[in-house]
């Protein structure tokens, strides 16, 4: 049973480009652009899902994918510091700061650990493995992280290495047994 997973980072927000903390906000206006260009390039999928976020709602729009809400590819949850900047944060709450950093468990912002991140990320990985076709799944940095952290078995700490860009694929294979990272990074020109 093969199965296809391509996911994409939700279009750049204004809060993102300001370094803010992830609120539910609308993509920026010259995604619609971009995504034309990322469209062409989609396989034909058999199933398309969006995280909640107005920003990968919209995504999917842009690319005229007719997507269904699925909760499991939603962002971290970042609660009081959604929409604060990093450093409006380190000023105001160091410690917590530096435990998210350090505990993959530590949820200081009153809202969704990493942790719990990557158990949404893998329980969504281990359902689609049993399910043959493709999905493409717009989400946001944080899950597409987990997910590769997951399929490669290393430690959560090892989120903070790795980058994802807005509007950039990264898609992976099953057979039906395991998960292997087949591309990362894959953006619209």
């Amino acid at each position: 049973m093969l199965a296809r997973l391509t996911m994409i980072a939700s279009g750049a927000t204004p809060g993102m480009r300001k370094g803010r903390f992830p609120k539910d906000e609308a993509p920026e206006p010259r995604v619609l652009e971009r995504a034309g260009a990322l469209a062409a390039s989609l396989r034909r999928a058999d199933r398309v899902w969006t995280s909640p976020a107005l920003a990968a709602r919209r995504t999917a729009e842009a690319l005229g994918l007719d997507a269904t809400v699925e909760p499991l590819l939603a962002e971290q949850d970042f609660a009081r510091w959604a929409g604060k900047s990093f450093e409006e944060v380190q000023a105001g709450d160091p410690e917590g700061m530096a435990a998210w950093f350090s505990d993959p468990d530590a949820a200081p912002h009153g809202g969704e650990s990493l942790a719990a991140v990557a158990r949404r990320g893998a329980a969504l990985m281990e359902r689609l493995a049993g399910e043959s076709g493709h999905t493409v799944a717009l989400t946001h940095a944080v899950p597409i992280r987990a997910a590769m952290l997951h399929l490669l078995g290393a430690p959560l700490s090892s989120v903070w290495k790795i980058d994802v860009e807005p509007l950039s694929l990264t898609e992976f294979r099953s057979d039906g047994r395991r998960w292997v990272l087949h591309a990362s990074g894959i953006t619209a020109s």
